[in-house]
């Protein structure tokens, strides 16, 4: 009983001292609450209304006839398209594009409308900035469909003269209909499937450096033994203690962003029941994240050392997760490393839950391996106590 008590009391002293230290330095409470809710009003406004609208293109019109006129007010027409300027040669709108004035440009040849009735073809080129490819891709997805449909104008235009019905010509220029369903994100809305991981790699890093902080700082300002006394001598319960008041606040903090973004604010289309579940994803986040810091100070509990390390390791959370690129078309090492990140796993259950909701069959094996990376301290912790006890890396920078 004595050292339960004793293990309680040792508790509530650190988190009472850790409360303290975070209420007595400015730079604490806006790390906490400042950082991470500027990121999600960030990642709230970013995506304006989740589509990309109103790219900027050039024209080089060679033609200059009704028909090249036609063309360019129906590319104009288009939402995702605007045209920002008109050029009088291929070399004048590749220099824009190159300087990112423009993401494209549609050139139309000389005598293309000739070209059109003589029933010689014609041939419009255009050209798409796709190093960017995001941007490249909506340009060039919109100009194709566009285009296509000039294409078939001199069929259908035949057609009618030799007296055929509208569905007959239809028939004989679409042979065959495409179906196409966006699912999951039916208004192709950026927000849908953005904002929520990339928020979480953002609180990710954040909750990396601040864990590595909080407790190297007490290493490198020779405070570790005082702190660890406090603790009644216990590791565990100085780490516990040091880091239950992050893990509160962080918790809070992702728990009300997925309210944010899911249920308020937002209202970005969902197919959960509840959003409960998402919720405890991003507790567990949280305190994966935590253990996983604590895991690499623990390796080397040098403060200044260990935060660029794990400013790495958060920073490849973004391609790491899987949002922006497909896991399976990594490298193997690198698949490997991205089983080993929580927010990978964070990502997985996120959308399992939003848009495949398959069920715990499918989410279990991220759940535990959440959990196994919350258990990877008790390996490092014992290395901890001796850096603390020995004094060693105290006066590594």
């Amino acid at each position: 009983m004595d050292a339960e008590f004793k293990t309680r009391c040792g508790l509530w002293h650190t988190i009472r001292r850790e409360w303290g230290r975070i209420v007595g330095r400015p730079l604490y409470p806006v790390v906490l609450l400042g950082v991470p809710l500027f990121a999600l009003l960030f990642m709230a406004t970013i995506f304006g209304n989740g589509r990309i609208e109103s790219v900027p293109i050039g024209i080089v019109d060679h033609d200059f006839t009704a028909t090249s006129r036609s063309i360019v007010r129906t590319i104009d027409s288009t939402p995702t398209l605007a045209i920002a300027h008109h050029y009088t040669s291929t070399a004048e709108a590749l220099a824009a594009m190159r300087a990112t004035e423009i993401y494209g440009y549609v050139v139309i040849p000389a005598d293309f409308e000739a070209d059109m009735i003589g029933g010689r073809g014609g041939t419009i080129a255009y050209y798409y900035h796709y190093a960017l490819m995001s941007v490249g891709g909506q340009v060039a997805g919109t100009l194709a469909t566009l285009l296509a449909g000039v294409s078939v104008q001199p069929v259908v235009a035949t057609a009618a003269s030799l007296g055929l019905t509208a569905e007959a010509t239809e028939a004989l220029t679409m042979p065959i209909v495409a179906d196409s369903l966006a699912m999951f994100n039916p208004t192709l809305n950026y927000s849908v499937y953005l904002s929520l991981p990339l928020l979480m790699v953002m609180l990710q890093i954040v909750v990396l450096l601040t864990t590595v902080y909080c407790v190297g700082s007490e290493i490198k300002n020779g405070t570790a033994r005082r702190w660890l006394i406090g603790a009644g001598g216990n590791i565990l319960t100085a780490i516990v203690g040091k880091l239950l008041p992050y893990t509160i606040t962080f918790s809070a903090v992702a728990i009300g962003s997925v309210a944010w973004l899911y249920g308020g604010a937002e209202g970005l289309p969902h197919e959960a029941v509840s959003l409960w579940p998402l919720a405890l994803w991003s507790a567990l986040l949280v305190v994966a994240s935590q253990a996983l810091g604590l895991f690499l100070f623990g390796l080397f509990p040098a403060m200044g050392i260990i935060i660029s390390v794990v400013s790495m390791v958060g920073s490849l959370g973004a391609t790491l997760a899987g949002v922006t690129f497909p896991i399976g078309s990594l490298y193997a090492p690198f698949r490997t490393m991205a089983a080993l990140l929580p927010i990978r796993h964070y990502v997985i259950l996120s959308q399992n839950l939003l848009y495949g909701h398959w069920g715990w069959q499918w989410a279990w094996a991220s759940v535990a391996a959440m959990m196994a990376v919350c258990a990877l301290p008790l390996i490092t912790i014992p290395r901890l106590r001796r850096a603390i006890l020995s004094r060693r890396y105290e006066k590594i920078s």
